[in-house]
């Protein structure tokens, strides 16, 4: 997988709890940082999922059987 460099602006506090956490693990502010993010968007996609669920409980958004899109999109 390709990497991309960014830089990022931190609070003070917050950037020296990454310090002391990446030296305590040994490991790289990358790699925590990486990981952090990943845990987050995880958390984001089920929050997105929980707010689509009550958007279709709610009746503001409706569920479209497959078949239906199967027909449509030629694929029967």
């Amino acid at each position: 997988m390709a990497h991309v460099r960014l830089n990022i602006s931190l609070e003070e506090e917050l950037a020296k709890e990454l310090d002391e956490v990446a030296k305590e693990l040994g490991e790289k502010k990358s790699h925590i940082i990486r990981d952090a993010l990943m845990y987050y968007f995880d958390y984001l996609d089920i929050k997105i999922a929980e707010k689509r669920l009550k958007a279709i409980e709610d009746g503001k958004s409706k569920l479209i059987p497959a078949e239906e899109v199967f027909k449509e999109a030629g694929l029967e």
